[in-house]
This record gives structure tokens, sequence and C-alpha cells, in this order.
């Protein structure tokens, strides 16, 4: 693995506020604070001593201000972008005598205040956007209309995801509350049920029993509040729909504040299954590998009953941290990307690629090896993407009710510094806030420095309780006869100008 700053100054000296991979190819869009969207084409330098380069291929200037998301659709003929102002425009690739060209498909005009989010259904029908008028819209894509609007949130929406199995829309806003909307199709239309997404829950706070039995339990918000200093709060689905990763999330204990991110499981998404172990900063953004990988055999010490591994990424405002389904602990670590803070993250098609965006108007590639992540699991469905690390024949996505949180209880001792607890929160009462009982509750009150983090996963001891569940995990003990293996890659980057 190798990563850096490839590029300086994309966009003028602003920020660059947003990136995507295009689904089939190598290229990469970028949006930022110059109103404009960049096409580049990545690549691998022969010399393993280089980092991957970054050419310039074209820019869609029509946004006449800050560009805040984009997303490739499915299939890659698509890509939309939303930006300060409210306005969404779709564009269409065009082949041309000069390669290819992006033109405009459809201006979306409905939003009054900024578009801070979006993304598309999986067939690519329709896309989803978030904004700053504390609404969501869904849009009729090949039409250009809004399908429906998704409103009840009392501050910005800041995030927003679509189920990719098509069941569910999930919405994030800096009114702390993270939304579930269910499609409940009423009537039809032309033969085809229309869509109706009805919100089903909605996660605002938990209950923390008192030290203090005579007291009543403290109730404790799940998410940061609107001071949290960033725009974004992307949040993420599986690849395969099993789970959803929440970031901004926050736990209060006595006077510690620990930062984390919250994990539903699609088999009850009134209340997170999972909190993963606390950052030094708020985390801002997750985003999903396209592809998943087969089990290495290491599930006795996983959170997740899965037949193979999802990876995921997770951006705090300093630094990038990335999970697997296997393991409790992360396993990949960086820190001092940027000067400023993560604004988004994006992986290539084939795992090849993991890529920042930062508001310091610098964007860091990170290339994997091939095979680094592990070896990728047939799923049938999509079409294969064959390109540098993996091979992977994407099939129909596998039926998720079956999906299970493992509700062993963990304890991985380590010597130093506590890192944090993954700690399914407990039964959501009957308003849709969460209850916590006393005990189901274990978190370390030292919050680890990013820079300095060293965990790895050790042998597990299980246990079983009663629901709720509980899983405790402790950092792991450092063991000099330990393989390197069995610890994440810990790295830290210093950005530099590359001429």
């Amino acid at each position: 693995m190798r990563g850096g700053t490839v590029q300086i100054n994309w966009h003028d000296l602003q920020p660059v506020l947003t990136l995507d991979f295009h689904p089939v190819s190598r290229r990469l869009a970028t949006g930022g604070g110059d109103h404009d969207i960049k096409i580049w084409a990545i690549a691998s330098d022969e010399s393993e001593e280089k980092l991957p380069t970054a050419s310039y291929v074209s820019s869609l200037s029509s946004h006449s201000s800050a560009v805040n998301v984009l997303r490739f659709s499915p299939s890659g003929e698509n890509l939309a972008s939303g930006a300060d102002g409210g306005g969404i425009i779709l564009w269409t690739l065009h082949s041309t005598d000069d390669g290819e060209a992006w033109k405009i498909h459809k201006s979306l005009l409905f939003h009054r205040k900024d578009v801070l989010d979006l993304q598309w259904s999986s067939d690519g029908s329709y896309l989803v956007s978030a904004s700053v008028d504390n609404s969501c819209i869904i849009w009729d894509a090949n039409k250009g209309v809004v399908q429906q609007m998704l409103e009840g949130h009392l501050h910005y929406v800041q995030g927003v995801a679509w189920d990719p199995l098509g069941q569910y829309i999930a919405s994030l806003s800096s009114d702390r509350t993270c939304k579930i909307y269910a499609n409940k199709p009423q009537g039809k239309s032309k033969n085809t049920e229309k869509m109706n997404f009805v919100c089903q829950h909605t996660l605002v706070k938990a209950e923390l029993q008192n030290h203090d039995e005579s007291k009543p339990p403290v109730k404790t918000h799940l998410f940061h509040d609107e001071t949290l200093p960033s725009f974004f709060r992307r949040l993420a689905w599986s690849p395969d729909g099993s789970f959803l990763v929440l970031p901004a999330g926050l736990c209060k204990y006595s006077s510690e504040v620990i930062n984390t991110a919250y994990i539903l499981s699609r088999r009850d998404l009134s209340r997170p299954a999972i909190q993963l172990p606390g950052a030094s900063k708020a985390i801002v953004a997750v985003r999903f590998c396209p592809i998943v990988f087969t089990l290495r055999g290491s599930q006795s010490e996983g959170l997740f009953k899965l037949p193979y591994r999802a990876v995921f990424a997770v951006a705090t405002f300093n630094s990038l941290y990335v999970y697997d389904t296997e393991s409790a602990a992360p396993i990949l670590i960086h820190a001092g990307l940027h000067y400023a803070a993560i604004t988004d993250i994006a992986w290539s098609p084939d795992a090849k690629y993991l890529s920042l965006s930062s508001r310091d108007g610098y964007c860091t590639i990170i290339e994997f090896e091939n095979e680094e992540l592990g070896q990728p699991h047939a799923l049938s469905g999509k079409k294969e993407v064959t390109e540098g690390n993996v091979t992977c024949r994407n099939t129909k996505p596998p039926t998720v009710d079956s999906m299970e949180v493992d509700v062993s209880t963990r304890k991985i001792k380590k010597s130093g510094s506590p890192v944090g607890t993954v700690t399914p929160p407990p039964v959501l009462a009957e308003n849709s806030t969460l209850r916590m009982k006393e005990g189901n509750v274990a978190c370390e009150h030292a919050k680890p420095k990013a820079d300095s983090m060293d965990v790895g996963v050790g042998a597990s001891k299980a246990k079983t309780e009663a629901s709720p569940m509980s899983v405790e995990v402790t950092p792991p003990p450092v063991s000099a006869q330990k393989s390197a293996s069995s610890k994440p890659t810990k790295k830290r980057i210093t950005p530099i100008a590359i001429n």
C-alpha cells in the first residue's frame, strides 16, 4: 500500500468539497469552491517509489456556486452534482471524436437552499438529495421532476443514503436526528406501484442509567448538534444493504464525550446495533468499498455474521480509519493527511484506490496492492469489474434478512492507553428514542489520538447475554511474538506539493 497527496491546487486554491470515482473506469470527478467539476484519470506509476498520478481530462463548468456533492449513476452514464443555492445538474456522457464529453441533461431546481448530499437509486432511475432547506427530495432522473418531498427535519439535512435494495432512505441532520424512511407504495401508475416513502424510525436520544440509582436516568443525544464544524454528515449503506453506518455520533459518559459512528442492522433500523471505537475527532463521512471479499478465517473476532467481508472507510476531520466486518478494530489508520477538514471519500470500482478530498485544496489517493484487501467474493447480478486490484463478478444481493450482529461479548486487552469500545446500544423506547439499561455500555474514558493509535486484534472471549445484547471490545495486548499482519497498517502522511 502506498499513498499521498498527488496533486495540489486542483480547484484554484479553493476547498475540494466532494469527489467520486466512475463506477466502471478509473476516472475521478472532483468538485469544489471554484464552482467547477474536474475529471481526472488516475493511474499507477511503474516505479514503486512514486505515487499514483492524476491526469487532467476535462472540466464541467455550469454551476454558479460551490459544488458540494457529486455522484455518478450506477451505470456511469450520468453524473449528478449539487451546489450552493439549491441547484442540481444531471450530466450525461457523450462520445466525441476527441474521446468523451459530459453535457447537461437536466437541471433540477426546487431546493430553496444549498444541496449538501445526494445519492442515486440502485437502478439509476431516481436520486435523492439533501439540503440546507431542511428537506430531502426524491427526483425522477429521466423526467427531471420531483417525485416526493421528505420533510420533518428541523435543521440542515447534511447526509442522505438510499438503500441498495430500494426499500429504505436514511437521512442525517444537524437537528441531531437520523430518520429512516420506508417505501410503502400507494396505488399504481402505468401498471407500476407508485413510490411512497414514509418515516418509519427517528433516532434521537439514549438513556443512560445513573450511577446513583435513586436518581432518574440521564438522557443523552446520539449525534452532534449544529455546532459541529462541518456541513457534511455522509452516511452509507453496505453494498448488500444489510447494514447502515451513521457518522457524527457521540457518547457521553459523565463529563467525557467520545466521538463515534453507529451501525444499524437491517433487521432492526430503530436502534443502533454497534458503536464503533471512539475517534479523536468527529466523524464526518463514511463510504463502503464497492466490492466484498472472502472471509480470512478470523470470523470469531468479528461483530457480524456475514458470509463475506465488507470493507468501509470512516473519515474524521483529520484522520482515516478503514474497517472490515471480520474484525473489531480498524484494519488501517492514516493520520495527518491534510491541513484542513476532510470532506468526502471515494473508492475506485476495482478497490485499487481510496481517495479523500479536503478543504485545504488537496486530494489524497491511497493505492492498494493487488489483493491487499483480500480475495473478492463472487455475488451474482452486477457486471464484472476487472482492473488492477480485483476481478469481481457481483451477483444479485443475497437475502439480507438473515444478517445478524454477533452478540458474543469479546474482551480484548491491551497494555497502554485504551482506545475505545464497540457496544451495541440498548433497546429503543416506545417513543423511538434509545433507552440504555445499566450494564449495557462499556466504554473507556481515554480517547485515542489517531496519529499515535496502534490497534490489533487478538484472541477473544465469548459470552452470550439475554436481550438487550452487549458486545464489549477493548484494545488487544501488544505482543512481541505477534506477527505484523495482526495489526492494522499505521502511517502518517504530511501533504506536500508535487510538481
